[in-house]
């Protein structure tokens, strides 16, 4: 039995047991979707209005304010009112139609619902005329977004529609009509979930203009260079109007144009005026789209409050202008969904124009480059990170600590809060950091409070696999030196679960107050551990949350998809660690690396590989960009949330040197520097890493001058990069960039350093023939290549102008205590050094391990003698090419998996090969009985997923046959490749 159909077969019982009448007599029989379109003419244009709401889940109020209409004063929009209204009127005519997109608002709004609502939306959703769209939690931001967070979001969504509607509630069209730029990552992931079609408002200003003159508004959208076509093929349309009605066509109570006024006897009777008006736009718009069909969004941000007004004028519309085809008029207008436009243009059997590449950046005119996002808020940006990693630990332990996870020794524990407040922080005003000051806020106390009951569950899962109910306390603040336990006890135990399929080796630091410790793995073997002073940077970040003078300084093992146990002890009368040094050493080195320093400076010099016999110039300082406030000669556009627009080409250096403290032992050597008052710097090197790390502290950010600050890290080399660097897309497949060059069109710069601005999400790397410096980043960020051989790193923002993109305010954000003093961000970088050839053997997995970090909890004392000290969850690691990417209970007897190829083809020698797992011999407690293969959005089985099939006007080489799995529980991943499994399983 498909997915959706239990559900609706538990709906129709329920309701007939509870004596509902009048409940429709179809709903065995539905016909929606494609089957429920209107009929067009071929003889004619045929326009297609679509009726529809944007609803920002968050923005310039918060996600409760929007669905209740609070807070008007801010904004007029109440969510709640416009489905209330929208249902209302899609009764009265059979031939209206309305789509809805965020599925966050609208299962709040069907929680409120009475049955008889209820039936009534469902014959409505049955009958095709309330459809679907998109159909995620939110509509995601696409640049600073991580895939696994986005195919979360879109599941969460896409299940709640399956569970309420069955098939009929499935979305067949992708809709991001706001986002700011769009990645080749979304369309792939689109395209995997089965969808046919994907439509946004949104693409560069010169890019927009060549395809309207070529007609290449719709097109064949190839996202992937790995998946054999038509796997990521998605079939892509840019809509005319943003996602807005046509000029003098916009009928809500927002708007000011006149309604359509068809008494005759009235003087100011304007019917003719308005269907002239309105049949020149259609054959306006017909002369830059390639069919006799044409789309017109009818409708905007939180509009359809009373949708009496829009259907009332749109009926009339419809009426009028149909009514010149007896007149010998060509314009048949109807209203209509993206969906069924889309079968329109499938059926017209043509070929489309192929893109291979993404729509970053976006700008909308010549100064205007919308890149500023892809940094703001770093906080919330690493915030964001964090939370996902949480919302993985939580979803796995849930799994392999069972039943008693959910309820057990430290109460009721959940993931579905912290699974909801990630949906919402995906939204493409949120983790963008394009919100308002208080909704950022709200952002981030949704994710506290989700990690609040996620944090129950993890407690009950670790005391049934480790067997032991002591008190377990978490300790969210170490990146500050902040732990009380840690801080207060002389002896305790150190649990490190580890979510990734591999073992992985990570480098701990706890604020302590003793001098000496003993540290002791599971096997009683001593751990070698040092002790050292916390930075002066990290006392005055921290203020009066924590105490600790020292960190202790140590490396852990943990199993793949388990954990491992560490105890910890304080030693008497040791000595107190040694101060660190005022002068920097010309090297710090290990097995693997040399770093060199430049004594005059304090800057670093040079990075050496002592395995592969590389080294390169190496320098690195911070700078900050003026910002513009919008007062210059060529344009009044200032730097904002949104946009980036330094006003001039040159970042002003913060310092050319750097006062220096150092540590060196035989755990870790760090380099202390400071550059200013505002921005430090720790550059560490660990015993056994092959990655530098780089620890950055920047802020506040002074404005005392009266000027916004962009402040950047920027890496000088003498890789000889020729105008090319690459970026990640979504944290997957890497793209290639090109200073001042687009793939697409000749692109005339008017802004180099804005323009030439791409999203980092995961990773950035500059290569020649012989080296590759690859940098992995903590959170999503902005950078580029501005000069050869150099790549920077946007990391903070502080501005003092609004950037008139509708915030309304300025990204000036503050302290925690809410004073004036501007807000500090820590993160840190991870520098790699390989040869190009093998250089993806290193980063890729680097970059998981960044995404889905070790949770780390404490208990006080001794571990009890009966304890579990170690357990991994699988009966062995998964091959290196292999990621899993899901592991979350999905009903009582049931777990999705996702398992994924992290490897992009003929990017590894090694891993670039296809790769087969057993799932039957995956998991050490949990017995797989069952395995049902779905689509990557798991609404629907892969057996059953049907896509249209789109034509390039020029195709690639045909590709090779891709292998077949050995058998049903032997599954084949090849590079890229994302498979999505429903596991009936027994707790063992």
């Amino acid at each position: 039995m498909a997915p959706y159909q239990y559900t609706v077969v538990v709906l129709v019982f329920s309701l007939l047991q509870s004596g509902v009448s009048g409940f429709p007599t179809n709903i065995r029989n539905p016909v929606c979707g494609y089957e429920s379109c209107p009929a067009t003419d071929p003889s004619m244009l045929n326009v297609h209005l679509v009726p529809h709401t944007h609803d920002d889940v968050g923005w310039l109020k918060t996600v409760d304010q929007y669905y209740y209409g609070d807070r008007n004063d801010i904004q007029h929009a109440g969510v709640q009112y416009i489905l209330d209204s929208v249902v209302q009127e899609l009764q009265k005519d059979p031939a209206r139609r309305f789509i809805y997109v965020e599925s966050a608002f609208f299962y709040r709004w069907w929680r409120q619902q009475d049955q008889a609502t209820r039936r009534v939306v469902t014959q409505l959703v049955n009958e095709g005329r309330l459809e679907f769209i998109n159909g995620g939690w939110c509509m995601s931001d696409e640049a600073t977004t991580h895939y696994s967070a986005v195919i979360d979001q879109m599941t969460l969504g896409l299940r709640f529609l399956n569970d309420t509607f069955g098939a009929c509630g499935r979305p067949r069209v992708a809709w991001h009509i706001d986002p700011f730029g769009h990645a080749r990552e979304h369309a792939s992931i689109f395209a995997q979930m089965g969808y046919d079609g994907f439509f946004f408002g949104r693409l560069d200003y010169q890019d927009k203009s060549r395809r309207m003159k070529a007609k290449e508004l719709e097109l064949l959208w190839r996202a992937s260079e790995s998946l054999s076509p038509p796997m990521a093929d998605l079939f892509t349309g840019i809509l005319p109007n943003g996602y807005n009605p046509p000029d003098g066509f916009c009928w809500d109570q927002s708007c000011s144009d006149a309604p359509i006024r068809d008494d005759p006897y009235l003087e100011d009777f304007n019917v003719d005026e308005m269907v002239r008006k309105f049949l020149e736009t259609a054959h306006s718009q017909s002369k830059i789209y390639k069919t006799n069909h044409i789309i017109m969004t009818m409708g905007s941000d939180f509009q359809y409050e009373n949708a009496n007004l829009w259907y009332k004028n749109m009926d009339k519309l419809i009426r009028y202008v149909n009514g010149q085809q007896a007149a010998g008029s060509n314009v048949n207008v109807l209203y209509s969904t993206p969906s069924c436009y889309l079968q329109e243009l499938h059926r017209a059997n043509s070929t489309w124009a192929l893109k291979t590449d993404d729509f970053f950046p976006y700008a909308d005119d010549a100064h205007d480059f919308w890149t500023g996002y892809f940094t703001s808020r770093p906080a919330l940006k690493r915030y964001e990170r964090q939370s996902n990693s949480y919302l993985q630990t939580c979803n796995q332990l849930e799994v392999l600590g069972g039943p008693r996870s959910r309820s057990g020794p430290y109460g009721k524990g959940t993931s579905d809060t912290l699974r909801k407040a990630m949906a919402v922080a995906q939204h493409h005003d949120a983790v963008s950091g394009t919100e308002k000051q208080h909704v950022a806020y709200d952002y981030a106390r949704r994710l506290a409070s989700g990690w609040a009951y996620c944090k129950v569950l993890v407690r009950n899962s670790l005391a049934v696999l480790t067997g032991s109910d002591a008190p377990r306390s978490f300790c969210e603040n170490l990146n500050i030196s902040v732990c009380p336990l840690t801080e207060s006890s002389k002896m305790f135990t150190m649990n490190v679960y580890n979510p990734l399929a591999h073992p992985v080796s990570w480098s701990v630091r706890l604020p302590v107050n003793g001098s000496a410790y003993s540290v002791a793995d599971v096997q009683g073997k001593a751990v070698d551990s040092e002790v050292i002073p916390v930075p002066k940077a990290t006392k005055a970040l921290r203020g009066h949350r924590g105490w600790a003078l020292n960190e202790l300084v140590f490396q852990v093992e943990a199993p793949p998809l388990g954990y491992t146990t560490y105890s910890i002890s304080l030693l008497q009368n040791a000595p107190p660690p040694p101060p660190p040094r005022p002068k920097a050493p010309l090297t710090i080195q290990n097995k693997f690396l040399k770093v060199t320093f430049d004594p005059a400076t304090g800057l670093l010099s040079s990075l050496s590989n002592l395995e592969t016999q590389q080294s390169i110039k190496l320098s690195q300082n911070f700078y900050w960009y003026n910002a513009s406030a919008g007062n210059n000669e060529d344009s009044i556009q200032p730097s904002g949330a949104y946009i980036f627009r330094p006003n001039c080409s040159t970042p002003f250096i913060i310092s050319k040197t750097a006062k220096i403290q150092s540590v060196q032992n035989g755990v870790v050597q760090e380099v202390r520097q400071m550059f200013s008052p505002w921005l430090s710097q720790v550059v560490r090197l660990y015993a056994d890493s092959r990655e530098l790390e780089l620890e950055w502290t920047v802020g506040p950010v002074p404005i005392e001058d009266a000027l916004g600050k962009e402040v950047i890290t920027r890496l000088d080399t003498d890789i000889n990069t020729s105008g090319y660097f690459y970026t990640d897309s979504n944290g997957r497949e890497v793209l290639e960039r090109r200073r001042d060059y687009r793939p697409t069109w000749d692109l005339k710069q008017s802004e180099p350093i804005a323009g030439n601005y791409y999203p980092i999400n995961s990773r950035a790397y500059i290569k020649d023939k012989e080296s590759q410096l690859t940098v992995v980043t903590d959170r999503s960020q902005g950078g580029s290549s501005i000069v050869d051989g150099s790549l920077e790193i946007m990391l903070h923002r502080r501005l003092l102008y609004d950037d008139v993109r509708g915030v309304g305010e300025p990204l000036n954000e503050t302290s925690e205590a809410g004073g004036p003093e501007g807000l500090v961000v820590r993160g840190r970088l991870l520098l790699s050094l390989t040869p190009p050839d093998t250089a993806a053997d290193s980063h890729r997995p680097l970059a998981q391990a960044q995404v889905l970090q070790p949770l780390l909890s404490f208990q006080e004392g001794p571990a009890p003698a009966s304890a579990r000290l170690e357990f991994s969850g699988l009966q062995a690691a998964l091959p290196p090419a292999v990621h899993l990417l899901t592991v979350s209970q999905w009903d009582y007897d049931s777990v999705l998996l996702r398992l994924e190829h992290q490897y992009e083809s003929r990017e590894s020698k090694a891993y670039s090969q296809p790769v087969t797992v057993n799932l039957q011999k995956l998991f050490s407690t949990v017995e797989v009985m069952g395995v049902t293969e779905m689509s990557l959005g798991a609404n629907q089985w892969k057996s059953e997923m049907s896509r249209l099939v789109w034509r390039p006007s020029a195709d690639a080489a045909p590709q090779p046959k891709q292998p077949s799995d050995p058998s049903p529980w032997e599954i084949t991943l090849n590079p890229m490749e994302i498979r999505t499994f429903l596991l009936r399983v027994r707790q063992s």
